[in-house]
């Protein structure tokens, strides 16, 4: 945990001024109608960068807004998990934060909290910023607030990501498949890594495996990923109206099929033995180490990590798309927005919104995103329209866009219990029941959809 307070005491206010020169694009309107300076920094918990730019950046804008309003912010980066069990831990002892951003609490955390009426209605920051939005964006922060039997904003989006597929062109190359033509076909697509492994395994390569896929019951990629595979045989979790759909036979069909096609592979020996332990960062490990030939990730983390590196950037490494289902139709690309949100019981609510409002300004939250190093997509379109995701030299930022052209949002949106099937990593558990257990793809589907239902069943 990092806390900026007694940083900021020591920074020169030129400097900052020097780096960030006043816009013409809010200074008055963050100035005026503020109250008297709290008796207080405003306490802000972040999730801490994977990059030293994406820390910087977030600091930089948030020194600016206090120059702008001559008001002080505590900003304190905790790891991604970290964030949430600091945050858990709060709501029970009532010393929560007053703003609060991080890369997984999309998914794990903002839903349950805007159900539970413990979220600021941030709806008049939304609104003077509504076109410059995407539609999707919009919809992953309107929340239903059950206790208020009503949706409405709970959150401010930020950015956007989805799962790419990463692999190494050499390797390819020496096992001796065509790097620039791999099918869209799903099985056969899945078919050339198992081939790659097997060349290059006859060549010397013995340590190298195919797939770089997680299959442990604590690493959120594993949901992530594996969530593609439902996607890929048509499994309809949750509906539009937020209802469990788990009742026909048909969703039982496409998840048994999924939990076949993903663990088949870890059982054939293409996926490192390793991965049934896998953390969040491990499939990474493993891909840049050159242990695997392709790997697939939330974000663009992997290539973002290589961005200094000429030859693995925009040689050796390639970031594509999903194949088409095994019906033959596109993929749905599961798309999660990043969120900003503010608690209700913040005494300071004035300053909390002056502040996500200061941060989502468009010259501001472009600052932020591109310190990602591109890790994230995002979420206004005249923000997509800058150069980082517009030079057709980026083998990875250029060709990721074509996946947010047909996304589809993360259940928590529809229904906040589905935020707990990712929590208890069902998926997970559901595939070590078959890696580890011995079980079946039927009876670990079984499992699986028995506790879906148990946790919609029990939701408050």
């Amino acid at each position: 945990m990092l806390t900026s307070t007694l940083q900021k005491l020591f920074r020169s206010t030129p400097w900052i001024i020097s780096i960030f020169l006043l816009t013409g694009c809010g200074v008055a309107q963050f100035e005026q109608g503020m109250p008297d300076s709290p008796d207080r920094p405003l306490q802000v918990w972040w999730s801490e960068g994977y990059y030293p730019e994406e820390t910087e950046a977030i600091r930089r804008v948030i020194d600016r807004w206090e120059t702008t309003t001559g008001k002080l912010v505590e900003l304190t980066f905790y790891s991604e998990k970290d964030l949430v069990v600091e945050t858990e831990k709060a709501l029970q002892q009532g010393t929560l934060p007053d703003v609060i951003y991080g890369y997984s609490i999309d998914t794990v955390l903002i839903p349950k909290l805007a159900w539970n009426d413990q979220l600021a209605d941030v709806t008049s920051i939304i609104e003077p910023l509504k076109k410059q939005y995407i539609r999707e964006a919009l919809d992953s922060v309107y929340y239903f607030n059950h206790p208020k039997k009503a949706r409405s904003y709970y959150a401010v989006p930020i950015s956007q990501s989805t799962t790419h597929i990463h692999y190494w062109q050499d390797f390819l190359s020496k096992a001796k498949v065509n790097p620039r033509q791999l099918p869209q076909e799903w099985s056969s697509f899945w078919q050339i890594w198992k081939t790659a492994q097997t060349n290059l395994r006859q060549q010397g390569e013995t340590t190298i495996y195919g797939l770089g896929l997680p299959m442990s019951s604590i690493a959120t990629d594993t949901n992530n990923i594996f969530e593609q595979f439902l996607e890929a045989y048509n499994v309809q979790l949750v509906d539009d109206q937020g209802n469990l759909n788990l009742d026909s036979s048909q969703e039982r069909q496409g998840i048994v099929a999924a939990l076949k096609n993903y663990t088949d592979f870890y059982q054939q020996g293409f996926v490192p033995p390793q991965a049934i332990t896998w953390n969040d960062p491990d499939n990474n490990v493993f891909f840049l180490s050159n242990l695997t030939v392709m790997t697939a990730n939330p974000t663009l983390s992997i290539p973002g990590s290589q961005r200094q590196d000429p030859i693995n950037y925009n040689e050796r490494m390639r970031t594509i798309p999903w194949p088409n289902k095994p019906d033959k139709t596109p993929m749905r690309n599961i798309t999660y927005v990043k969120q900003i949100a503010i608690f209700q019981e913040t005494s300071y609510l004035k300053e909390a919104k002056s502040l996500v409002t200061f941060l989502v300004q468009p010259e501001n939250l472009a600052k932020f995103i591109e310190g990602s190093q591109g890790r994230f997509f995002p979420v206004m379109p005249v923000l997509m329209k800058r150069p980082l995701w517009n030079n057709p030299q980026d083998a990875h930022l250029f060709n990721l866009k074509v996946q947010f052209d047909n996304p589809r949002l993360a259940y928590t949106v529809f229904n906040p219990a589905y935020s707990e099937v990712l929590s208890q990593n069902i998926w997970g558990q559901a595939i070590q029941k078959i890696l580890i257990d011995r079980q079946s793809p039927e009876q670990a589907a079984d499992f699986a959809i028995n506790k879906i239902k148990n946790i919609f069943e029990n939701w408050q």
